[in-house]
């Protein structure tokens, strides 16, 4: 099919919520000019406009700048280990589908250490959204090379660059069976706010890439305020389609790329076969 997919309309005005009902007392630690800021505020509107209480969402991440984000929300929050952000995902979102899950990352957590994990999640298409900050640097750990750090890139870590591809997410992500596929740019806030919520709203594994600049290790990235640009093809359900325009990108459309209509992963629940004080029963000592 070549149609385009017409996604639900997202509401523009919150329904019972506000931002500030999701942001949590704690004072984000980000260097000065992080896009993640952003992100953050992005993340806490688009909860927002999909309506749902703070108890019935959760935010799940691994580690990393942008891993800090479960920290700053109201929702139930688990900070996860290096990679292992979507493995725990996985499990808490088929242990209880009547949560909201939302999976928070980074380049080097996502694509690198959780690189296999990243695959698996797509292939499964649990209901759930992964948003990943992309700065093209681990910024944690001082500015080292991350998959998505363009070859030639020179640093005092890195001379001359690495020489290596790069690697690409939502060639990646689409190719594996993601069932919602998007980029965002961390400087737009409405904007990344309304991408995310439409991929709350999408049944099945929801990709938003976010284009979000490492002020500090990689201070040439204030330019992509004035690089990125709307996509200019509308979304397609249509995987081949969108295969076709991945492989052209210049990896600075903004837009929903790919919208699927995938069954998500379980496709019905079923009842459970004990109960939790069955469980605890048998590891008694």
């Amino acid at each position: 099919m070549n149609t385009p997919v017409n996604l639900e309309e997202v509401p523009a005005v919150p329904i019972g919520f506000t931002a500030a009902d999701f942001k949590s007392s704690y004072k984000p630690i980000w260097c000065p000019g992080c896009g993640d800021f952003t992100v953050l505020s992005s993340v806490t509107k688009a909860l927002a406009i999909v309506g749902i209480a703070p108890k019935d969402c959760a935010v799940v991440s691994g580690i990393g700048c942008s891993s800090r984000i479960p920290a700053y929300t109201t929702c139930y929050g688990f900070h996860g280990v290096h990679g292992r952000s979507l493995a725990a995902a996985t499990g808490l979102k088929v242990a209880r589908p009547d949560l909201q899950v939302l999976v928070a990352g980074g380049d080097g957590d996502g694509y690198s250490i959780g690189g296999n994990h990243f695959l698996h999640a797509c292939r499964r298409n649990v209901d759930m959204t992964y948003l990943v900050m992309d700065n093209h640097v681990y910024g944690m750990t001082k500015g080292q090379p991350s998959p998505t750090t363009e070859p030639d890139w020179d640093s005092k870590l890195s001379p001359g660059g690495t020489g290596l591809r790069v690697f690409n997410p939502s060639v990646v992500a689409l190719a594996s069976g993601a069932n919602f596929v998007a980029r965002a740019f961390a400087g737009d806030l409405h904007g990344t706010a309304d991408i995310i919520a439409r991929a709350m709203k999408h049944p099945g594994f929801s990709f938003v890439e976010i284009l979000s600049p490492c002020v500090t290790f990689r201070p040439e990235q204030r330019d992509w305020r004035k690089l990125v640009h709307p996509a200019e093809v509308l979304t397609t359900d249509d995987p081949a389609r969108a295969a076709r325009r991945l492989m052209k990108d210049d990896g600075l459309n903004i837009g929903v790329l790919y919208a699927g209509d995938r069954i998500p992963y379980p496709a019905s629940v079923r009842s459970p076969k004990c109960s939790v004080a069955d469980l605890e029963a048998e590891f008694a000592l």
